[in-house]
């Protein structure tokens, strides 16, 4: 699902809303802005957009925006341990022009020798060649294996070539990826177990096995580990630090990148709440970070008390004192599972994995920032922030 918003006056509003899919609204930015409670969040109004048909139930996980505004969105993910409401369905890209007045969703077409009924899309990240053709490359699950697949955008057919499938030792339960040569990138391992109930344990013992890879075609090494759950990964505005996200350990962990490819770290920061992907405002480097304020209920999902969606924004990211703003929050009612958030020309495009049936109000979908105050701790008790940095703060949360 997708809508299309803009602020208005902080009416009451109600709106059809199915599963799956993404928001889009514009938000009112204000510097002073610092955490809120997600009960205080005001609304924006919001437009479906078109030709989402076919996301109803299959969710969304990444999104990556070209500078000329088309954006890149993977759908259709099966993660073990997640639920899946569309078990039977491959995993799909899909495109938005976010320059269009009434943006439309369109699903790309694959090139045929690629095997589509086992495409199970994860992350995604997409480099520009100097001859200005647009590549993008694709964190893959098939059968549940991990890869990296490589393909050629197609702009004026409005598909996808596929190039190459990637794969190594080292690129085992990969999560996110972000490409920065022809050939050359960083993909995040969020487990280093491959079965479910190892993984489990990993997350219970707090083993932090896991890792960031760098990738070339001449050299493939660990440039980063001490993870709980490695996860969203981003490069800053200068291609001088790499941003990763540790989900478990609520943290995002700043490294600098030196010239043979190595990465080492500059600081972590603590966000409170299950951080999930991450992006860059192209304008300001600030980041902004999809985040699920209630774990557990990711896990086991209960339509009666379903999981919240967040998404936090960390301004002066190398200063001392980065600053942290909540600039989206709804407790489930509307929208569930904010997988990831992104900005183009002051419009927030957010990834979610679900948004539920039926007539739901929006108030409280949407902030305006009219309020100021650090309150994350005065959050509802349906989005209170994950203690703790393993499965054991999940299980014991009241």
């Amino acid at each position: 699902m997708a809508f299309w918003g803009w602020s208005r006056t902080p009416e009451r509003m109600a709106a059809r809303c199915l599963q799956g899919g993404w928001i889009l609204c514009t938000v009112c930015r204000s510097p002073s802005t610092d955490h809120v409670p997600i009960q205080d969040l005001e609304v924006a109004e919001l437009r479906k957009l078109k030709g989402t048909h076919g996301l109803d139930k299959n969710g969304s996980e990444d999104i990556d925006i070209l500078p000329s505004g088309l954006a890149f969105i993977s759908s259709g993910l099966k993660y073990p341990g997640m639920p899946n409401f569309a078990p039977n369905e491959p995993g799909q890209i899909f495109l938005i022009d976010l320059n269009e007045p009434n943006p439309r969703v369109q699903a790309l077409n694959i090139s045929d020798g690629f095997d589509k009924a086992s495409f199970n899309p994860h992350g995604i990240s997409t480099f520009i060649d100097e001859d200005h053709t647009v590549y993008l490359y694709v964190v893959n699950h098939p059968h549940m294996k991990s890869t990296v697949e490589k393909f050629k955008f197609e702009e004026k057919q409005r598909s996808l070539v596929h190039l190459k499938t990637i794969k190594h030792e080292l690129l085992k339960s990969l999560n996110d990826i972000v490409v920065l040569g022809p050939e050359q990138f960083y993909a995040t391992r969020d487990h280093y177990f491959t079965n479910f109930f190892l993984v489990l344990l990993e997350i219970i013992m707090d083993l932090r096995w896991t890792y960031v890879v760098f990738y070339s075609p001449g050299e493939v090494k660990v440039a980063a580990k001490g993870f709980s759950s490695a996860n969203g990964i981003t490069v800053s505005l200068d291609k001088k630090y790499i941003y990763a996200a540790d989900v478990t350990a609520q943290n995002i962990h700043v490294l600098k990148k030196h010239e043979n490819w190595d990465l080492t770290q500059v600081k972590v920061i603590h966000l409170g709440t299950l951080v999930d992907n991450l992006t860059v405002d192209p304008d300001t480097g600030d980041i902004w970070a999809g985040c699920h304020p209630n774990g557990m209920k990711l896990l086991i999902y209960n339509p009666e008390d379903p999981p919240g969606s967040e998404v936090l924004r960390i301004r002066n990211v190398l200063s001392e004192k980065p600053k942290i703003s909540t600039e989206y929050g709804n407790n489930g009612s509307v929208i569930q599972g904010s997988s990831v958030a992104a900005v183009y020309h002051g419009k927030l495009l957010i990834v979610l994995r679900r948004v539920i049936d039926g007539t739901a109000s929006l108030d409280g979908a949407i902030q305006r920032h009219h309020w100021s105050g650090s309150c994350r701790k005065e959050k509802t008790h349906s989005n209170k922030a994950i203690e703790g940095n393993s499965l054991r703060g999940l299980l014991t949360q009241e």
